[in-house]
């Protein structure tokens, strides 16, 4: 091993790289010209031996840089993906480079994937070193997958989202293979299996999308708890969840090293069996890629022991500590077991940037916008203000079936309850997906309505469309969005770096807490509220509360409007008054708030409000106000975001960037008074725009905790929000 090429032999963007080694055996025959050859896109055959050579050189080149980019900010996960990547260099040798993760983990190893086919150019990174520079730096290579990386799909860290990625862009693009990686520590989580069953029930058509499950034997600081399962255990969990195809390929098989336990180390082998064993994955990827691009629910299983070729094995390699520089032994060692000649390093980037057709940032489906088909034939309803009380969501749903008659790949996801939430004329137009063709249910095999009961499965694929670049609608109930939300959140931070534009992801949360009273506690959770609270100050999340069923209908043409954001829509179910009328509307979402009414008096109490039903007992409180002579400004706080100070929200670091806010002027015009009073049925903090930059003397009516009532307004009640509690509390602020 050496430290130091020559320049005149070192390809120049292995500036950096801290080992070289000797060059394979058999090199000359099987490694010195890239058998992926000008114009072509994949290896010709999986059983060539210079295919099987050259892809194992890949696979310890990914290994190598893995370490090295890890060990030189002494931090980052190696293990995991050291143990993927036979099956990782087959898919993209066999010309697949539309690779996600559900492993936030892997991240150093898809970066190394995309710094050697030349993706990570388009971000200045052209060598080793500003690779290594780089890593888990801001403007860098985040320590986890985010999605602005140029080549990479999405964004991976939570565990049990990277399937709904998949999936989402297997549905869009049914020529192309979407495979990707899972670990078996990851397996537990109960979304995973689950949501591809629900899928592939819905899409039983759609299946060129394929799971490589990582089975090392070990999660993240112990061994997994698929660790005992057998091989022929393993194959029958897959096959009786629904799946065609399982092909699994055990390193046990190939050991000479005579290595203890079922799960081996690949890299310990003689070398001749080292290249038997990446035949057989390399034979076994392609066979996969095939079955999945021909109908068939496949996945590929590859059975191999943590942290194979790396530092070191088990949950041992699964991260980095402070120790583990580039200057540590154990990390010393490993570079050098694995350090490649330069005459490898260059064949290697040589395949691993033609196959495909090109580095991935130039081929994989997200790096180009998705076209959307013109919804300039929307007509919305306008209703007459102070005439018959409306239902919102249902004002809504007519509008949502219009779009989905005008988008033929428009979908609205929801866990079995768009009758329920009042919006089942969604069903009506729309159709539920569903294998048994039911008229009486709008249930048929071609529908737009996806509805399995999980809410992750709801929010994975409706966000994952929308972050593919496809219009999606999420529908839930208030109280059990929060099941949702992991993935929906995962989903709009990415579409804040995205590089692209894309169809904003959209939700619908009905059936809030004050509709929910003799259901109990169980369906009263308007604490949701407080995660978008939070996640305001984002910069493209936008929480939008429509006081009536005119606003509705406009929020939601607004939201389809706008990119890169995460609109929430919160309405309610029951037949209420209408306020307000378009244009008032349109204004309302635009500056943030909007004042329903206004009555001069000596003092003047201002009623900041959020959400629709809320506005009940403050209409009531104002006119026990007036006839007491005390001045009431009633204020519909519509979009929040918008009455932020700049300074409080991240938007200018958002792609698509918004930074429409309400000025002072207008804050004072309409905030303004001797007394603020801000009421909301949901969470407190979705008020802070408001309270923050009010003056006056303030006060706050929330939700504290639910409880079985006969009635929204008893359960009001019980949370302190009554006209007589809002007279009493003005009374005390303006005296």
């Amino acid at each position: 091993m050496t430290a130091v090429t020559t320049a005149s032999v070192m390809p120049s963007f292995c500036e950096g790289i801290q080992y070289f080694g000797e060059t394979w055996p058999d090199f000359e025959a099987h490694g010195k010209s890239a058998v992926i050859s000008e114009g072509m896109v994949a290896i010709a055959d999986p059983t060539d031996p210079t295919a099987v050579y050259q892809t194992l050189l890949a696979a310890d080149a990914l290994r190598y840089l893995t370490l090295q980019v890890t060990a030189s900010k002494a931090s980052g996960h190696p293990g995991g993906f050291a143990s993927s990547v036979e099956a990782y260099a087959s898919l993209v040798m066999l010309g697949h480079k539309n690779i996600f993760t559900e492993v936030g983990h892997h991240a150093p190893g898809f970066y190394s994937a995309m710094f050697m086919d030349r993706s990570l150019e388009k971000m200045g990174i052209e060598t080793v070193q500003q690779m290594c520079d780089r890593f888990r730096e801001r403007h860098g290579l985040l320590g986890h997958l985010s999605g602005q990386i140029p080549g990479l799909l999405g964004p991976a860290g939570p565990l049990g989202q990277g399937q709904h990625f998949a999936m989402a862009a297997a549905l869009l693009h049914r020529d192309k293979l979407f495979p990707f990686t899972v670990g078996d520590g990851g397996l537990g989580e109960p979304y995973i299996v689950s949501s591809m069953r629900h899928f592939h029930t819905a899409y039983p058509e759609v299946t060129n999308f394929l799971p490589v499950l990582v089975w090392n034997g070990y999660s993240q600081e112990h061994h997994s708890m698929e660790s005992l399962q057998s091989n022929e255990g393993m194959v029958k969990f897959w096959k009786g969840n629904g799946f065609d195809e399982v092909i699994l390929i055990d390193a046990k098989e190939y050991d000479d090293a005579k290595q203890v336990g079922d799960y081996v180390d690949s890299t310990a082998f003689s070398f001749q069996k080292r290249l038997a064993f990446m035949e057989a994955v390399l034979i076994a990827a392609d066979q996969a890629a095939r079955l999945a691009l021909g109908g068939k629910l496949t996945i590929l299983i590859l059975k191999q022991l943590k942290g194979a070729g790396v530092h070191a094995l088990g949950a041992k390699s699964h991260n980095l500590y402070a120790h583990h520089t580039l200057d540590n032994a154990d990390i010393v060692s490993a570079l050098k077991r694995r350090s490649l000649s330069p005459e490898s390093w260059s064949t290697v980037r040589t395949n691993l940037a033609r196959a495909g057709g090109g580095p991935a940032a130039e081929t994989v489906v997200t790096e180009f916008v998705l076209p959307l088909a013109d919804l300039s034939g929307l007509v919305l309803e306008e209703f007459t203000v102070a005439g018959d009380p409306k239902v919102s969501t249902t004002a809504m749903g007519k509008l949502v079936g219009q779009v989905g008659h005008l988008d033929k790949r428009y979908l609205v996801t929801n866990a079995d309850g768009n009758e329920a939430s009042g919006i089942g004329n969604i069903n009506q137009a729309l159709k539920i997906i569903h294998p048994t063709d039911d008229p009486i249910y709008n249930q048929t095999p071609n529908g737009q309505v996806y509805e399995p009961l999980s809410e992750d499965a709801c929010a994975g694929l409706a966000a994952g469309l929308a972050l593919m670049g496809s219009r999606t609608l999420w529908c839930s109930y208030e109280s059990f969005a929060i099941n949702g939300l992991p993935i929906w959140q995962t989903v709009i931070q990415a579409m804040a770096e995205l590089r692209r534009p894309t169809p904003s992801t959209i939700t619908l949360f009905t059936a809030g807490a004050l509709e929910q009273g003799r259901n109990g506690w169980t369906h009263q959770r308007p604490e949701v509220e407080a995660y978008f609270a939070a996640m305001m100050r984002n910069g493209n999340v936008f929480p939008l509360f429509p006081p009536d069923a005119n606003a509705i209908q406009v929020a939601y043409e607004w939201g389809l409007s706008t990119k890169n954001k995460g609109i929430v829509i919160t309405a309610s179910k029951s037949p209420l008054p209408i306020r307000t009328t378009f244009a008032q509307a349109r204004q309302g979402f635009q500056d943030g708030a909007l004042v329903l009414q206004e009555v001069k008096g000596a003092k003047t109490v201002v009623f900041a409000v959020v959400g629709d039903m809320s506005l009940i007992p403050v209409f009531e409180a104002a006119t026990l106000l007036e006839a007491e002579g005390v001045g009431v400004r009633i204020v519909s706080v519509m979009n929040p975001r918008r009455l932020y100070r700049p300074h409080d929200v991240a938007w200018d670091t958002c792609s698509e960037a918004d930074g429409a806010f309400m000025d002072d002027a207008r804050f004072d015009e309409i905030f303004g008074g001797d007394a603020l009073i801000g009421v909301i049925g949901g969470a407190s903090g979705m008020l802070e725009p408001v309270m923050l930059r009010s003056m006056a003397k303030r006060d706050t009516f929330a939700w504290k905790r639910g409880e079985t009532t006969a009635s929204a307004g008893e359960l009001m009640a019980f949370n302190g929000i009554t006209a007589e509690a809002l007279v009493k509390r003005s009374l005390e602020l303006i005296h």
